[in-house]
Parts: C-alpha cells; sequence; structure tokens
C-alpha cells in the first residue's frame, strides 16, 4: 500500500512538472495601444472642451534597421495591435508629405513572449 501510495505521488508531481514545461499557445509577442493627435482647436484651450481625439483610419509603417518589416492601421478609435518579433522597432506615419505636424517616428522595444502597450500622441502643430 505505501508503495502504491509512492507511486502515485510521484505520478502526480512528474505530470505537474510536465505541465509547467508546456509553452502557453495564447502570448503574442508584439505591439499594442492607441495613437491620438492634438490640439484639435487653435487657440488656448478651454475648459470643459476636449483637445485631442484618436488618430483615426490612420496607415503607419513599422522599420527595423534593415528596413520596413509591416505596417497597420489605427481603427476608428485610434487603437492597433500588431504580432512583431522581438526587438527594436521604429514606428512611422505612412506616406506623409510636408505640412506641419509631427506623427512619429516612435521607438518601441518589443520582448519576447509579451504584447508591448504604448500610447503615442502626434502633434497637429495647431497653435
Amino acid at each position: 500500500m505505501q508503495s502504491l501510495s509512492i507511486a502515485l505521488l510521484l505520478s502526480i508531481a512528474l505530470s505537474c512538472s510536465l505541465a509547467q514545461t508546456q509553452p502557453t499557445s495564447d502570448v503574442k509577442t508584439g505591439v499594442e495601444g492607441v495613437i491620438t493627435v492634438s490640439p484639435v482647436h487653435g487657440g488656448p484651450a478651454r475648459l470643459g472642451v476636449p483637445n485631442s481625439r484618436p488618430l483615426a483610419n490612420t496607415d503607419f509603417v513599422i522599420q527595423n534597421d534593415k528596413g520596413p518589416v509591416t505596417s497597420f492601421t489605427t481603427d476608428d478609435q485610434g487603437q492597433f495591435r500588431v504580432s512583431l518579433a522581438p526587438g527594436h522597432y521604429t514606428v512611422s506615419i505612412k506616406q506623409r508629405r510636408g505640412g506641419i505636424g509631427r506623427y512619429g517616428p516612435f521607438d518601441v522595444d518589443v520582448a519576447a513572449g509579451q504584447m508591448t502597450k504604448v500610447g503615442w500622441q502626434c502633434d497637429t502643430g495647431m497653435r
């Protein structure tokens, strides 16, 4: 009976250690967040009047030191989510030509096994 108890305990311990070493399939690696733009009104900020808004439906390109990697488009709320390999990236608005304002570039470091959360603010240049 004692040998049966020991065998049972060893079996449970072995199954627990195997379960802990299994990779988790739902872990993603990349970057996600929201991009906003401000100011959205000329002149001084006014109490009770929002002075920023989501940068909706805007295309961005992601690059590393070897060049473009991928691109994404923000949704109606300025949100995005992109899967990326671990590394250092630069995110810039796609096909911006001249004009006032600053829409990146933004630097981001992506760590293995996690989504890096960001909140980037673009400057319209409006004063």
